[in-house]
């Protein structure tokens, strides 16, 4: 059986799995884990100041 993906559900602010009721349109993820589901913050924090990075770096030209 396949590891359970999380999600961060954005109404109730807790991990959940993806048997929880809330809609997908109030989660973010699949994330692997619970604690990376709790984490979503820190994540999406770094993908956005690497993104940002490279924005600068292309635009540097």
């Amino acid at each position: 059986m396949a590891e359970p993906q999380w999600y961060w559900c954005l109404e109730h602010n807790t991990a959940v799995t993806e048997d929880d009721p809330c809609p997908p349109s109030r989660r973010l993820g699949p994330y692997p884990s619970r604690a990376a589901a709790e984490n979503w913050k820190q994540t999406v924090e770094a993908r956005n100041e690497a993104w940002d990075a490279l924005e600068k770096d292309d635009g540097a030209d």
